[in-house]
């Protein structure tokens, strides 16, 4: 399975929030930092937002902070919303696969895409920025702030 460059920035933004304790960059920085355009990550930000996982405050002495909830994410349960239900091959489409009505395929990839998503439930956002990820982290983003681990 491959993950869409919208979910690899918004757990690369997540892993980044997590090592700012007392930093709280903007999107424009962090969007820097991570070499994306700001764009993307505007919408990335905004989708954290909208899931509780990240506070976004405008102003001064505003920027982003990882929430509480953020902080303890399951990264299997980030990946799975961010990515959705959908089945890895497109069975259904515009040409519909003459196999489907009797395909041993579909359900076999519907459970291996079940196990890629499981194989990740028991990792937090906290995890993913443990040693020796969090203090290179902090060595690109500029910061000096400790990891939380």
């Amino acid at each position: 399975m491959r993950l869409t460059r919208f979910t690899d920035l918004a757990l690369r933004v997540l892993m980044r929030l997590a090592v700012a304790e007392a930093d709280h960059p903007t999107t424009r920085e962090v969007a820097a930092t991570m070499q994306v355009p700001y764009t993307h990550t505007a919408k990335v930000v905004a989708r954290l937002q909208h899931l509780g996982l990240v506070e976004a405050r405008r102003g001064r002495g505003g920027g982003l902070t990882l929430t509480g909830a953020g902080r303890s994410a399951s990264v299997g349960g980030v990946v799975r919303e961010l990515e959705g239900a959908g089945d890895v091959v497109e069975c259904e489409g515009t040409t519909p696969c003459p196999l489907r009505s009797a395909c041993v395929l579909r359900g076999a990839l519907r459970r291996a895409q079940e196990a890629f998503f499981a194989a990740l439930d028991p990792l937090t956002v906290n995890d993913l920025v443990a040693t020796p990820t969090g203090p290179l982290l902090l060595g690109i983003s500029g910061g000096t702030e400790r990891p939380t681990i």
